[in-house]
């Protein structure tokens, strides 16, 4: 009877996105992470709006330059992982499958406590040496060492907040995250300006804020899951690694991670070379990180909901739904990246003066800024397919042709390229170069080669 009860709740939850008209369910998913994910770049970005203008240009070379490239190889590796409990739990959800979703939510939960405090030590005790062995030049090194190591210390709730959300969002539920992200960044605003412009402690006062913040969102999202009536509900007493569980979410969410930390490694490299061009450049790159992330909010939120939207659909067997669903994500998303490029080109160099008012670093922005927005459009179909891929359960073979068309040749270039001519824009130039050639990698696996773009021809043979 209770079985029959959890069923009936699934069914009626996940109607709208297994049945309702694609392109607007898509919609409805995308917007609320949108927001979300809007919120959560935030945290940075008033990081690096306030000490840019409180501190100096030194202050906002450390808060996102080669911090942020670091803070997301650690990170961004568990965030790749935790996309395989999302992929699992929405297919289990989709299925109607109430035990299995139990086990997989306490089971994540508790991946992320373990990975959250071993992150918080690498990051901790690593920062140091890992920021000296990227060239980090040495009026900014001090910054960023203070910067980690603070920010490190709130590694656990911000592992369980991401764990967390990508449980809602597998459900379906992507309006809360999303208010607790606009919680957590009012309160990080809040904290910003009194920890660094009243009470000046510099970029240390602008970690604390951003952990302080991160700890408030991650109090909301287990206030959810531990009082919500529906089956994934969190019970304290349940949080234990299951090992098949566990197997499963790895094996779906590694190669994510992989992915992830390839992407992160080449940045590391690019952002070493960006470290021996000077302060003025690392604190455009640093500026410009903190607008181009307007692109990948936009993407990422569609990449995470065509793969809900996959996962959903291919756990009730509605393959039909499958493929529209991937084509109008796909459209929408370039049409969408096109608007934004042509935006950021006309208007980028007043965003520029939010973070900065030195001349120097305002040009070498807008040159940077000039080159590489008109190339988004190159990225867009590796984030949408590779997103409908991870919603089946293919993972693998995206992480092989990101590998090798991303990580690779990006290496290769700076590598081979920089030493000829050291130029900002030579190092750029690695952007659209791998994107381009890693979109071709996908386009063929995708349409001749995966179970998505032969399922038809398959299902003809059956």
């Amino acid at each position: 009877m209770e079985q029959s009860t959890n069923e009936t709740k699934i069914s009626n939850r996940e109607n709208q996105i297994t049945e309702g008209v694609i392109w607007q369910q898509l919609l409805l998913f995308f917007f609320p992470i949108l927001f979300g994910t809007f919120f959560q770049q935030l945290y940075n970005t008033v990081d690096a709006i306030v000490v840019g203008r409180f501190v100096g240009k030194e202050a906002l070379a450390a808060v996102g330059g080669p911090t942020g490239t670091l803070i997301n190889l650690l990170v961004g590796f568990f965030v790749g992982l935790a996309s395989g409990a999302t992929v699992i739990i929405s297919q289990y959800y989709g299925a109607k499958r109430a035990d299995k979703v139990g086990f997989a939510v306490h089971t994540s939960v508790a991946f992320s406590l373990l990975c959250g405090a071993g992150i918080m030590a690498v990051g901790i005790f690593g920062a140091p040496y890992a920021l000296t062995i990227m060239g980090t030049p040495e009026d900014i090194l001090e910054y960023a060492i203070l910067y980690m190591r603070i920010y490190f210390l709130g590694t656990i709730p911000n592992l369980i907040y991401n764990m967390g959300s990508g449980i809602l969002r597998a459900v379906g539920d992507s309006k809360r995250p999303l208010f607790f992200l606009i919680t957590g960044c009012i309160t990080n605003i809040i904290l910003d300006v009194l920890l660094v412009v009243y009470l000046q402690m510099g970029v240390a006062g602008a970690a604390i804020a951003t952990i302080l913040s991160q700890t408030a969102s991650a109090l909301f999202v287990i206030l959810v899951l531990t009082r919500t009536p529906e089956i994934y509900r969190l019970s304290f007493s349940k949080i234990r690694l299951d090992s098949r569980m566990l197997k499963r979410i790895i094996r779906i969410g590694l190669p994510a991670g992989l992915q992830s930390v390839m992407y992160s490694l080449s940045n590391v490299i690019i952002q070493s070379s960006v470290n021996s061009l000077g302060t003025d450049t690392v604190a455009a790159w640093t500026a410009y990180g903190k607008i181009d992330c307007l692109f990948w909010m936009i993407v990422n939120a569609f990449g995470i909901s065509v793969t809900t939207f996959v996962g959903q659909n291919y756990g009730a067997g509605k393959m039909d739904r499958v493929k529209k669903g991937i084509g109008d994500c796909l459209a929408m998303t370039l049409a969408s990246s096109v608007f934004l490029s042509i935006f950021l080109y006309q208007f980028g160099f007043y965003i520029f003066q939010i973070f900065t008012t030195d001349i120097a670093v305002l040009e070498k922005g807008m040159e940077i800024l000039h080159f590489l927005v008109p190339t988004f459009i190159t990225y867009v179909t590796i984030e949408i397919y590779s997103g409908a891929l991870r919603g089946i359960g293919d993972s693998w073979i995206p992480m092989a042709l990101t590998m090798i068309g991303v990580c690779a040749l990006r290496v290769v270039w700076i590598m081979v390229a920089v030493p000829l001519r050291r130029t900002i824009t030579t190092v750029v130039f690695s952007y659209p170069l791998t994107w381009t050639v890693t979109t071709i990698l996908f386009v063929i696996y995708f349409h001749r080669f995966s179970r998505l773009g032969g399922w038809k021809k398959r299902r003809k043979r059956v």
